[in-house]
């Protein structure tokens, strides 16, 4: 009798995030390639279906829903799930078919999956809808999920800060990793020369919120005296001239500053390989994914000291308090960069699709 392990894609049919239809990718793929003998893995997606060119090979079957991500995503909010059936159901996202099952006698399983919790260490810079949906959600989650997957041990600790002691029970750490087949492209100035960006930067990450840390980045840029150019991913539609502004409060002027949004993968490889330096001065809790990226391709890091860091970089990263972030980039530019590129490069070795997976299938055989 094979066992199927059923996977919620709807970040592939209609992405929220770039990351996370990125890591709904690889994840599952890695999921096929890894599955123990007499086991599967198929699909749990909205309409219209999952496209052709979804990136993943191998399912053995799709439960193609009738509703759209929207209204899905509404309904199973509500506890109400028809047409998804039975078994062992997995979400790489906090989105699941979460309502009342009986694991024991019914051999129904729901893992869920949490990559941040900003809707509880910055609900401000949210919408309130979202929050609200958001707490509503770690509600459902606490009753019905079987377990809850987090990618760091931080997260862990800062979860069960805001959550019930019912839901800490439930707790698993399984970590991320880069796109699958994360690497600097050929044609990587041909893709720079696309974006219309030069070929020496510091890299930065975020948008204009507090939180991302943004503006303590742009006064490590000041502080450790690069004159020279700066691009910053990541940046939300329409908040370009916001990034501008923050970037001219630290002293850093706009002719220097290139905003660009979320890239695809190859793209990120190809600004990132070419950056001096990379800078995150974001001290939330979320999974750090261009730090991650970062390690991938090999650069010195600098990133404001957090758990979440200190996890996840280690010794290949130059942590510092946000107002000394400045000394670690001079550093990173400097003496420290050979030594962090090659660290970077021996850390990344550790993040790997295949082990996560490896990890969700020894988690649905406990439960």
């Amino acid at each position: 009798m094979t066992v199927t392990l059923r996977v919620v894609l709807d970040q592939l049919v209609a992405p929220t995030s770039r990351d996370l239809a990125e890591a709904s990718v690889s994840l599952t793929q890695a999921l096929i390639d890894t599955a123990p003998r007499g086991c599967d893995v198929a699909s749990i997606v909205p309409a219209p279906g999952l496209p052709d060119d979804a990136g993943v090979t191998g399912l053995s079957a799709e439960t193609r829903l009738p509703m759209r991500r929207r209204e899905l995503a509404a309904s199973w909010q509500l506890g109400v799930a028809p047409g998804v059936g039975k078994g062992l159901i997995h979400s790489p996202t906090a989105l699941a078919p979460l309502v009342r099952h009986d694991r024991v006698n019914e051999t129904h399983q729901i893992v869920v999956t949490l990559w941040d919790l900003r809707a509880w260490e910055a609900p401000d810079e949210l919408p309130r809808a979202e929050a609200l949906a958001s707490r509503a959600l770690l509600s459902r989650v606490t009753k019905h999920a079987d377990a809850v997957v987090v990618p760091t041990h931080a997260m862990a600790a800062r979860l069960g800060e805001v959550a019930k002691s019912k839901l800490v029970a439930k707790v698993r750490v399984i970590g991320g990793a880069p796109a699958a087949g994360m690497r600097v492209p050929s044609d990587a100035v041909g893709r720079l020369r696309a974006l219309e960006l030069p070929t020496s930067f510091l890299a930065l990450a975020g948008g204009r919120a507090p939180s991302d840390g943004l503006s303590d980045a742009f006064a490590a840029v000041v502080a450790a005296g690069w004159d020279g150019d700066v691009v910053v991913l990541d940046v939300p539609e329409g908040e370009e001239p916001a990034v501008l502004e923050v970037a001219a409060a630290a002293g850093v002027s706009e002719e220097r500053v290139h905003a660009r949004g979320s890239l695809d993968q190859w793209d990120r490889a190809a600004v990132l390989s070419h950056a001096a330096a990379f800078v995150t001065g974001c001290a939330r809790t979320d999974w750090p994914w261009r730090a991650v990226d970062a390690l991938a391709v090999g650069i010195p890091i600098v990133a404001v000291d957090t758990p979440a860091h200190r996890e996840v970089l280690a010794d290949a990263a130059a942590l510092a308090p946000a107002d000394a972030l400045g000394g670690a980039l001079e550093r990173a530019l400097g003496d420290d960069g050979a030594r962090l590129r090659v660290l970077a490069g021996d850390r990344a070795k550790g993040f790997a699709w295949e082990a996560c997976a490896d990890r969700i299938w020894a988690l649905h055989a406990e439960l």
